[in-house]
Formats: C-alpha cells, structure tokens, sequence
C-alpha cells in the first residue's frame, strides 16, 4: 500500500528516537520514498546517517543547509510528501504545532505542508497527562491531525503509565492502512446530508436544534480522502466546506428532502448526518407576532421524514447509513430507528455524554446492523469517526455487499 508513496518522516528529541529508525527501515523497504527530517535534540540520540542509509535519501536537520541549490528545501519537503509521520512527537513538537511555531527545520515545514500529518507522542506519563499538554493535542485533533495512541508501560524514565511511543510495527500499519483507506472508495459517490433544518415560525422566528453540522463535514472530509466523489446536502452552518466537495445549502426540511430526492438515483452511498427538524408550525406568520400574552400556543405539524422515504426508495446496490442522537436508552432506540427506517447501518451517540454532543469536536459512537452492534468507538474526533466508518462502508463494497 505504501510503494511509490512519499513519507515526511519527522524524529524530534526523546529516547524513543531510536525506534523511528525502524520506522524508516520498514517504511523503505516497502517502496516508500522516505525524506528524514530531524531536529537538533534528535541528533543527540540517533545519528542523521543512521537514517540516511536507512531511508537512502538526504536527512534534513539544519534549517540553512539548501543543499539543493534549485529549491527551497523546508518548502520542497513540505510540497513532496503525501504524508507525514512525527515519530518521536514530544511535548514541545505537539506545542509548536498547535500553536503555529516555527522555529526548526521540522516545525517551519510542517507548518508549509498540506499533507496529512499523523503524531506518535512518546514522553513521561506526567507530561502527557499535563493538561497543556492535552489542550495541544485537542486542538490539533480539531484541525484534523492524527495521533498514533501511545502505549502503557514501563516507561526509559522509571515510571509506569501512558507516555510510551507505539512500536513501529503499528506506526507502520497505521502507514498501510491510511494509504489503503484513500483507495477504498474510488469510483464511488457519495451523498451526505448535515447540520440543521430551519422551521419558520415568522419572519424573525423559526424552531431548531443545536446541530453544528460538524459531524457531516467530517464525513464529507472523510469519504473524498477515500477516492469517493462528494456531494454535501447541508443546512446553515458556519463551516468551511472541504477540498473537492459538492456543496448544496438549503434551509428547511422541504428542501433538504428535494435535494435528496434529486441526487439519490446516482450515489452509492448515503450518509443521513443532518438533525432535521421533525416538526413545523402548522401556519406560517406574515408578520412578526407580538408578545401580547403570557402564554401562547404553537401547533405544529410534522415534517417530511427523509429517512424514511430513503430506506423506501433506495435500490439493493446502494448503502444507507443512519444516525441516531439519543439520551438514554441507546440501543434500543437505535436498533428500531434502523429498521424503521430501512437503513443498513446506524451510527448512534448518547449526546449527553461529555464530548458526544451537539457542536463537539469529538463523539462516542456506536454502529449497530439489523444483527446487533458491529463496533463500538472511544471518544475521538469526529474525523477520525468518520474515517473509521469509512472503513466500514469500503468493506461493505469489497464483500460485495
């Protein structure tokens, strides 16, 4: 998966240095152009020729070495790369990055890449539990950074706990599979709907919810990563829409649905992300109503049920995912939202769980099938929920269905 592709391969200054040795090895050895760059703390562990034979390409260290006269060197590794691995990612990389520090080969670099960039942290359990130090790694989180999870263990410090970089074999793998996942759904379409409907009360006023659309955007993020052709049915939101995404903006539940109606037939895919409103005011206001009385009542009528007319209408070949936001009793209401509703697979959070909410960066899902759970995800963020699930539909498409 990895041959041909082109690795930005960052060590920074910890003990762990030595293992991004391996990395590079690997990495090399399956066909993957690998371009070292290491900082000055780096080189106190593990030698720049080390990596250089390894790699069998120049490594990068001082920030003034244009050792190609042709190019700007930090700009030319940042345009190069398909993606790039910081193995070692101390706390002070993690800083710099988060708050768009540049003072190293490696941060300036980074900071000029648009690759996708992946972290493998390694330090001392107190440091990574510093909340500095996870304020950081949130924020990158938020801009769409991964991060490898380090391990628990006996740490080169003495002490026990979470702080231990991940063995280069699962750096590797995370390699593979996130070349793999870009291929998974090539030659597929896509349709997402996400963020709100607006129900007009009058001209001024109008029913809701507290949808921010994050979660579609992630998918839409997500599927075009993975090769598929994007179209985004979203309603207001105040989010940028991304590279490479068809983006249809409606406001209301009626349009939302028209939108759906008229790309269903040529997508393969349907994710239905959007919290539409279920109900609306029975009559719409010309004017701005007064408040004249201490109480008012409003009659509402429901809204057209998207959901349900895609599990009607939907033919074999194509994939309905569904997601359910609820506050107790998830399974139950998940599993028979689904099969109400036609779906093959509904992604379900309880948003009163601390960091599954409405407007989070990050949610705790679980998929369900119409056999039962088929997985369960810790808190993370929504792009990384996203990617996982399209894993998930690209499976789906290679058992042919």
């Amino acid at each position: 998966m990895v041959k041909g592709k082109r690795i930005g391969l960052g060590i920074t200054g910890g003990i762990a240095a030595y293992k991004a040795a391996t990395v590079a090895s690997q990495l090399t050895q399956r066909g993957a152009d690998v371009r070292v760059i290491m900082t000055g703390s780096a080189t106190k562990f593990i030698t720049p020729l080390t990596l250089q034979v390894l790699s069998r390409n120049h490594v990068t260290v001082d920030m003034f070495d244009e050792h190609r006269p042709e190019v700007v060197n930090h700009i030319d590794l940042a345009d190069h790369a398909d993606l790039f691995v910081i193995a070692p990612a101390t706390a002070n990389i993690i800083a710099k990055l988060a708050h768009g520090l540049a003072d190293d080969m490696l941060s300036t670099t980074l900071l000029a890449t648009r690759a996708p960039v992946v972290l493998a942290p390694a330090m001392n359990v107190n440091m990574y539990e510093n909340q500095a130090v996870q304020e950081n790694i949130a924020i990158l989180r938020k801009r769409g950074f991964s991060f490898i999870e380090p391990g628990e263990g006996q740490l080169a410090c003495g002490y026990v706990g979470k702080g231990r970089m991940a063995e280069p074999e699962q750096i590797v793998e995370w390699v593979e599979h996130f070349f793999s996942n870009r291929r998974l759904l090539a030659g597929k379409k896509v349709l997402i709907t996400a963020g709100p409907t607006l129900e007009p009360i009058d001209p001024v006023r109008y029913i809701s919810n507290h949808s921010s659309g994050k979660m579609g955007f992630a998918l839409a993020e997500a599927a075009r990563e993975a090769g598929a052709e994007v179209i985004l049915v979203t309603g207001p939101v105040s989010l940028k829409t991304p590279p490479g995404v068809q983006r249809v903006d409606v406001r209301r539940t009626s349009e939302m649905k028209e939108a759906v109606r008229k790309h269903l037939p040529e997508v393969d895919v349907i994710f239905k992300a959007a919290a539409v409103s279920d109900y609306r005011p029975k009559e719409f206001m010309e004017q701005k109503m007064k408040k004249t009385k201490d109480e008012m009542t409003l009659n509402l009528v429901k809204t057209e049920d998207i959901a349900k007319w895609v599990g009607a209408h939907k033919k074999p070949h194509q994939l309905f995912v569904g997601f359910a936001a609820e506050t107790e009793n998830l399974e139950a209401y998940a599993s028979d939202k689904l099969k109400r509703k036609g779906m093959d697979y509904i992604v379900a959070n309880n948003v009163t769980m601390p960091g599954a909410g409405f407007g989070s960066d990050t949610n705790i899902v679980t998929v369900y099938d119409r056999h039962g759970k088929v997985f369960s995800l810790p808190r993370m963020s929504k792009l990384e929920v996203a990617r996982k699930l399209m894993t998930l539909v690209g499976d789906w498409f290679a058992n042919d269905c």
